[in-house]
């Protein structure tokens, strides 16, 4: 009976271990699936160590921004930056032209114009302290004087204006800037109304100008077409009295508007600054 059951499991193991593949092989799959797990864990450490590599590279993108780009940020830094809220008012402070005007000069600054006469007593006290604007003035503006032309005794002032200019440009008249001051000393001081073509000569030959380089200039077509520009201007911009000030062809002005000679200079500063923000 014993012997029988022995026989029997026998019987059960050796029945059991026929499911599965023969025994070289059975001995040799741990191996393999070790093998495997080896493989796998290489792989991952790989993969960990690529993912290190991501994450250095990451970090160095991450890094201070280089020097080009430093520069353009910097340059941003100069724009200008409006006020909360402009001090002066369209309609009070200053008109507006529309449609806006050409101006004398081109459009690579803001012109900031002075309409004037010589006679005018006010444009003679109003002279140095638009000047000395003129001086400091922001780089990105222009500062012209255009004669108004209302009568024949300002027109001839006007082109006596543009003598000087074309004169002192070809340096015939070695200081226009100490002539122009001469000219309102004439009329406001020395009661010399300069008002006759040969009053006006005989004072720039005290300046050095000659009767014939004079004459040559006052009678050129190049004074006669900048007399028709100012004319044209003055026109379009509709001057009512003079000073009066068009910034870049599209704001007028002048003290009585804008409240007083120290309001208007900050005025033309307000209005520089308008049109640099356009």
């Amino acid at each position: 009976m014993r012997n029988l059951i022995w026989i029997s499991a026998v019987a059960l193991v050796l029945a059991a271990c026929s499911k599965e593949e023969p025994a070289v092989p059975a001995v040799e799959e741990p191996a393999a699936v070790e093998e495997t797990v080896v493989e796998e864990t290489t792989d991952a450490a790989t993969d960990e160590a690529a993912a290190d590599e991501v994450l250095e590279v990451v970090e160095e993108s991450a890094a201070e921004p280089e020097p080009e780009e430093q520069a353009i940020i910097l340059a941003q830094a100069d724009v200008p930056v409006p006020p909360v809220e402009w001090k002066y008012k369209e309609g009070r402070h200053y008109s507006r032209l529309v449609p806006t005007q050409s101006t004398l000069g081109g459009a690579d600054k803001i012109e900031v114009a002075e309409f004037f006469y010589y006679a005018c007593p006010h444009c003679e006290t109003f002279e140095p302290v638009i000047k000395g604007w003129a001086e400091n003035k922001p780089a990105n503006a222009r500062f012209v004087q255009i004669p108004v032309m209302w009568n024949n005794y300002l027109v001839l002032h006007a082109r006596l204006y543009y003598t000087m200019q074309v004169l002192a440009r070809n340096d015939v008249l070695k200081d226009g800037a100490a002539f122009h001051t001469a000219v309102y000393q004439e009329i406001h001081r020395r009661n010399n109304r300069l008002a006759s073509e040969e009053s006006i000569q005989r004072l720039f030959e005290r300046f050095g100008v000659s009767a014939d380089e004079f004459k040559r200039t006052w009678d050129s077509f190049e004074v006669a077409q900048k007399l028709r520009v100012a004319q044209d201007l003055a026109r379009r911009y509709s001057i009512p009295s003079t000073p009066t000030i068009v910034v870049n062809g599209k704001y007028r002005t002048g003290a009585a508007e804008a409240g007083g000679i120290s309001q208007l200079l900050e005025l033309i500063d307000e209005l520089i600054l308008r049109e640099s923000l356009r």
